[in-house]
């Protein structure tokens, strides 16, 4: 599926300029049936396609984080940062973009980050570094919509 290599091209940062995977990534930008944005946030480098129902695709949004007030590192709430899915009626791509009609009418675009949701996305990638194995595979899975563990 061409849109999925796409999705997964965006997501992954394959679309660097730098040759470096991490220098680039994914947003979700939602905007209602008139136009207007209703959000808009860096995605996580891992979507889902649902195994039982078509047309569904899990995302992870990414919260903006805070600092730690011990060790001055960017930390998220893993609840707070939870999957989304993407159902929708109609897709295509555009450019460097998947649009995604969504079962509300609301249109979601899967796009390059920039700007503010970029930087968000590398603080997400270097607090992945302090996750265990077992905790970035739970998070990669797209399973759960809770999570019971640590930054919670």
């Amino acid at each position: 599926m061409d849109w999925e290599n796409t999705v997964h091209g965006l997501i992954t940062g394959a679309h660097t300029s730098t040759g470096d995977e991490l220098d680039a990534g994914a947003q979700l930008v939602v905007e209602h049936p008139g136009g207007e944005e209703a959000y808009r946030a860096a995605l996580a480098r891992h979507y889902r396609l649902d195994e039982e129902q078509e047309n569904l695709l899990w995302v992870r949004p990414i919260v903006p984080g805070g600092l730690d007030p011990e060790t001055g590192e960017r930390t998220y709430n893993l609840n707070a940062c939870r999957r989304r899915s993407l159902a929708w009626t109609r897709l295509q791509v555009q450019s460097e973009c998947v649009v995604f009609t969504l079962v509300n009418d609301q249109v979601a675009r899967i796009e390059p980050a920039q700007g503010e949701e970029l930087d968000e996305l590398r603080s997400w990638d270097a607090f992945q570094l302090n996750l265990t194995g077992e905790e970035e595979q739970e998070l990669e899975q797209l399973r759960e919509d809770s999570w019971w563990g640590r930054y919670a």
